[in-house]
């Protein structure tokens, strides 16, 4: 009877590290990396205007990139992402002060006509115009007259209120620089 007890007690012993080992929880995956300065993320979005028509979207198309903190996006919208994580859904509101600024009536020029192509010369029509400093900017056939072309001068969504629908698809951390090794002081 003693010998049964002593082999039972050496089992129970043997086998202790294993049943121990089964009911240790498994380690918590790390989170996933948190939108922060410097992070590059990658954004699906649509974006509508407050009548809640379509303007553009990434939908079912690559993500765009951009890095957090290098504005890169508008300063509200990238100021809303912070802290998001890849799954994160937000909807932003984006109010015309904070994202392309209110109309300008006074944002206009006019051209003579046949500084335009035959194509642009419909109202509405949208146009890439070079200023003297050779920066590029879109404009729009506000009014066509006789012998000239009125631009507006205004950002296409000036004076608009924009509503975003974002999806983080990912976030890469910000890149660490690595220290510079020191190097050692030659003795004199």
């Amino acid at each position: 009877m003693i010998l049964a007890r002593h082999l039972l007690a050496a089992v129970l012993l043997l086998s202790a590290p294993m049943v121990t080992a089964a009911q240790t929880p498994p380690a918590e995956t790390p989170a996933a990396p948190a939108i922060e300065k410097g992070s590059k993320v990658h954004l699906e979005y649509t974006l509508k205007d407050d009548a809640g028509a379509v303007l553009d979207t990434n939908k079912g198309q690559a993500p765009i990139t951009y890095t957090q903190g290098e504005n890169q996006i508008l300063p509200r919208l990238e100021k809303e992402l912070a802290g998001l994580h890849p799954g994160d859904e937000k909807k932003v509101t984006v109010r015309p002060e904070d994202g392309y600024g209110p109309l300008d009536p006074s944002a206009q020029t006019e051209v003579p006509k046949e500084t335009l192509p035959p194509s642009a010369l419909t109202v509405g029509a949208q146009l890439m115009a070079r200023n003297a400093a050779g920066e590029e900017r879109r404009v729009r056939v506000k009014e066509i007259k006789e012998q000239t072309v009125i631009l507006d001068l205004n950002h296409p969504l000036a004076g608009k209120t924009l509503l975003f629908e974002v999806k983080v698809v990912g976030v890469d951390p910000p890149k660490t620089l690595e220290p510079k090794p020191v190097e050692p002081t030659p003795a004199k």
